[in-house]
């Protein structure tokens, strides 16, 4: 990758990080910030986490990015790390926005207006936890390493030379 083009992708990285920072707190804060259209955690702030939640997924995927060299193919420890932080993001989106879609608990006509109860903050928690998982599936997959770091778990091997 030519030097211009490494500065461009790492302040892309930098300005999506900013702004997932900045929306999460913005959304976590709204009821201090005295930002909050309705009481509790509600619909746009739930969009706004989501989002930032999706811009630093998008940013630690450039980082990692960086980190291999521009010509080594991607394994499938890393392939199947990225399709699984996308489904830990959408596990996120649909947990988040399951009143509306009318899968959650808080749907109307009971409930005046969804809202992010019990059960959709155990669905959001466990989608971080699967997109924190492929994350982590992906930088642990060979990058200049000529195998990934994981190879022991299905080979046996444990890095040393027999002979």
């Amino acid at each position: 990758m030519s030097n211009r083009v490494l500065r461009v992708r790492r302040a892309v990285m930098l300005a999506l990080s900013l702004l997932g920072v900045v929306l999460i707190a913005v959304a976590a804060a709204a009821e201090w910030l005295d930002l909050g259209l309705t009481p509790g955690f509600g619909v746009l702030q739930t969009f706004f986490f989501l989002l930032g939640i999706t811009s630093l997924t998008i940013a630690a995927y450039l980082h990692l990015g960086t980190l291999r060299p521009p010509d080594a193919p991607r394994s499938l420890q890393a392939d199947i790390g990225l399709r699984l932080s996308l489904t830990g993001l959408v596990l996120c989106y649909v947990s988040g926005f399951a009143d509306l879609i009318r899968i959650g608990t808080h749907v109307q006509p009971s409930f005046e207006r969804p809202f992010i109860g019990p059960l959709q903050l155990g669905g959001l928690g466990l989608g971080l936890l699967v997109l924190l998982l492929g994350i982590g599936l992906h930088y642990t997959s060979r990058g200049q390493r000529p195998a990934s770091s994981l190879e022991f778990i299905l080979n046996g091997k444990n890095g040393d030379k027999q002979e």
